[in-house]
């Protein structure tokens, strides 16, 4: 059975519209759909989010996608390079994903959320591992996020060989940017090759 593992983002919840969305559409056509609650969201930690996945993610293989967003799509790289080496699953979507934020932004935001976004943003992450663990990569931007510059989609491509979309106006496809269907992440979970 195919199976799809949609990880919210930092200070996000199972139940946001565009998640719920493609959780619904999804089942409909006979996946299975996980759509967890991360620990202590407003405060993402690194270890704690792996070790959710972990927990959660039952016996990762090439029937298996993950999706994540915003810093979800972290929990996921830092997951993947965890996994044992035989292991592959078969592809991942990630909706607005970052290594690095837009610094005038993050500043806005205040202290407290540069000491959060900090590890997340320092914390090396090994592609090379990563890379091996993954049939397909999908990365879909939106063209004014506020918190994710475009020019993340060059580190997505050179170190995942992502296949990149960039979408007009949907911010960081968030509950606040009004976005509450994302079709071309559903597409793009189709066309996923599984075993």
């Amino acid at each position: 059975m195919k199976k799809v593992y949609i990880i919210h983002g930092w200070d996000g919840n199972p139940k946001e519209p565009m998640l719920q969305w493609l959780k619904i559409n999804l089942e409909e056509e006979g996946y299975k759909v996980g759509v967890p609650l991360m620990p202590e969201p407003e405060t993402p930690k690194i270890a704690a989010w792996v070790g959710k996945l972990k927990e959660i993610v039952v016996e990762p293989d090439e029937n298996t996608i993950l999706v994540g967003h915003s810093v979800g799509c972290q929990a996921v790289l830092r997951y993947l390079e965890t996994l044992p080496e035989e292991i592959k699953v078969a592809g991942i979507v990630f909706i607005a994903p970052w290594l690095e934020l837009d610094t005038e932004t993050i500043k806005e935001e205040g202290e407290e959320v540069v000491e959060i976004a900090k590890p997340w943003i320092e914390t090396p992450i090994n592609f090379e591992k990563v890379r091996a663990h993954i049939g397909s990569t999908t990365v879909i931007f939106s063209d004014n996020d506020p918190f994710v510059s475009l020019s993340q989609k060059d580190l997505f491509e050179k170190e995942l060989n992502a296949k990149i979309f960039v979408e007009h106006d949907k911010g960081h496809f968030d509950p606040a940017s009004g976005i509450s269907e994302l079709p071309i992440a559903l597409e793009t979970i189709r066309n996923i090759k599984t075993s």
